[in-house]
């Protein structure tokens, strides 16, 4: 088979004849869902969907992007909602500019395109904290993202707000808007264990919290097998075609809210990729299994303005994607995920109406068939051995399936083609000039020039408040000694760290993504007599995930003065912050 073409005992399965209905008393298109998939005005839909996040590029940019999307055979434009953008300061909202929600949403329906709104308002999304705004760290007595009353106080009325806007301007299906489809939480099962008593409540709570809000649009939960019903439990991850279990009733479409396009690059990290081929064959896998939705996480990536990426991520967020940092469209990925589209939707009537079959062709090879009593028919012919390429026989006929692919036939004969394309690139400009650069010092401050002082090492992100990634600590050290040589130890919780004494530098150290704390020990000069140590820390980022976010620390641990005559730990010595 040429390289490049989408290869992506007998059981029936029937879908089971429920059909889960969201109540709305606004007249618009009524959306619900069955075991086979969403039905948005009483129709079945197989839908794709792209991830392309309003603040991660411009409004200028919105227009092309969708129209990129939606010609690349994009159905749905899917989006996070960004609570420490729209509330970086208890009660005071921003939707202007990057953060213009209500036009993102009003330009996805202007290019005639459906939206799902992944409302959270943890996300993780590789974004600062979470998502979350920092000020919820100071609220007493919280504990984010579990049974506790005074988070699920501030998250009901983030999510209230948002859906009393997308109400206000008619954004939801069922008032003749673009929305379909919402989110509540994310990824909730992954840290589920470590609340013990206090993680399935909210589970409880946040389901019927988001389904009391009536939008008139079915609610889902990613990664969340006991999502409580009505609320959908989805997939995410880069192999939800083979992993994903299936929903947790036989009435609930097989929804995936993440396929990851590419990784997200790291400071200090390898960059990896993922090529078109391994994309095509697991969406067309999870189609063949059942699956009628799907969502590319990213479509778009854009870029962490600002300081907006959580720790160690870079600026550029999956610029792999189908489209590029920049919007541009990347080849192959776009044109090669364009044309499976194509594909499986001129199988869109026995999907979504017939009677599923799957039928043993091998060892590691499938055929999943779909069968309208019609006659109408579409097949999809799996070979997951990655090795070698095999021949089946189906309807007496011999296919060559080629490794890890699924070769798909619209009427169960013939194999559609999909072909590799290729994008040239060529360079606009080169930074490599020394006029093109600017080079700007900061004034190393010493203690007697902060005014926030403390006996002991103040926690950074605390400190600070989110509101710079930069905190001096500063000290004054006597050395009564005529021998000038002694060691600093500098033991610091993330991220960076940038030493100086007597205004010189003495050394940088630094964390990465896997382990952000480190130990800095570097030799250092002394004067005999009064010394100014200043220490830079810096965040690159906050975290964005796990559990007992408001609990996770940075900045400086432990310092110490190592000289020939005795060893000081000055962890509570005096200090002085700017």
């Amino acid at each position: 088979m040429e390289k490049g073409m989408l290869v992506l005992g007998l059981v029936a399965i029937m879908v089971v004849g429920v059909v889960v209905v969201v109540e709305s008393s606004v007249e618009g298109e009524e959306v619900s869902y069955d075991g086979r998939s969403l039905i948005i005005n009483g129709q079945r839909k197989l839908l794709f969907s792209a991830s392309i996040h309003y603040p991660r590029s411009t409004p200028e940019m919105w227009g092309s992007l969708i129209g990129k999307a939606k010609e690349g055979g994009i159905d749905v434009i899917q989006t996070y909602v960004f609570w420490n953008l729209h509330e970086p300061e208890k009660g005071q909202y921003d939707f202007s500019g990057r953060a213009d929600i209500v036009r993102f949403i009003k330009e996805i329906q202007a290019h005639g395109l459906y939206a799902s709104l992944r409302i959270g308002p943890f996300i993780e999304a590789e974004w600062n904290y979470g998502g979350l705004p920092f000020w919820l760290h100071d609220v007493p007595g919280i504990v984010y993202r579990c049974d506790n009353e005074p988070f699920k106080v501030h998250m009901q009325n983030f999510t209230t707000k948002i859906v009393n806007m997308m109400k206000s301007e008619n954004l939801y299906a069922s008032q003749g808007g673009p929305i379909i489809l919402s989110q509540i939480e994310n990824e909730y099962e992954m840290v589920e264990h470590a609340f013990h008593e206090k993680g399935p409540p909210y589970v409880r709570w946040a389901a019927q919290m988001a389904v009391a809000l009536q939008t008139g649009v079915p609610w889902m939960m990613c990664k969340q097998y006991d999502a409580p019903d009505p609320v959908i439990n989805t997939c995410n991850g880069m192999k939800c075609g083979v992993s994903f279990p299936g929903p947790n009733s036989p009435n609930k479409p097989w929804i995936w809210t993440e396929n990851w396009t590419t990784w997200y690059r790291a400071y200090g990290k390898e960059p990896e990729t993922r090529s078109a081929q391994d994309i095509a064959f697991q969406v067309a896998l999870f189609v063949a299994r059942n699956g009628t939705f799907v969502n590319y996480y990213m479509y778009h990536g854009g870029t962490n303005f600002g300081r907006t990426t959580s720790a160690f991520t870079t600026t550029s967020y999956y610029d792999d994607a189908p489209l590029d940092e920049y919007g541009f469209i990347r080849l192959p990925k776009w044109g090669h995920l364009k044309q499976l589209h194509e594909a499986i939707k001129s199988c869109s009537n026995p999907i979504l109406f017939g009677t599923q079959f799957t039928l043993s062709l091998g060892q590691q090879q499938m055929g999943y068939i779909y069968q309208r009593n019609s006659g109408e028919c579409a097949a999809f012919l799996v070979n997951q051995d990655d090795t070698k390429s095999v021949a089946v026989i189906f309807h007496n006929s011999s296919y060559e399936l080629g490794p890890s692919s699924v070769s798909i036939l619209p009427d169960c004969k013939n194999v559609v083609n999909v072909k590799n394309n290729t994008r040239l690139i060529t360079t606009g400009k080169k930074f490599n000039e020394s006029e093109m650069w600017q080079e700007f010092k900061d004034i190393i401050p010493t203690f007697a020039d902060t005014s926030v002082r403390s006996k002991t090492l103040l926690e950074h992100v605390n400190t600070t408040k989110d509101m710079s990634d930069y905190l001096w600590y500063t000290f004054s050290y006597q050395h009564e000694s005529s021998n000038s040589k002694a060691v600093l130890s500098v033991r610091s919780a993330g991220h960076v760290l940038h030493a100086f004494v007597n205004g010189a530098s003495v050394g940088s150290g630094n964390g990465n993504h896997e382990k952000v704390n480190f130990t800095l020990d570097n030799t250092i000069t002394l004067n005999n007599g009064s010394n100014n140590i200043s220490l830079l820390s810096v965040t690159v980022g906050l975290p964005d995930s796990g559990a007992f976010l408001e609990r996770k620390a940075l900045g400086l641990r432990r310092v110490r003065i190592h000289d020939i005559q005795n060893s000081k730990d000055l962890s509570n010595h005096r200090w002085g912050y700017q």
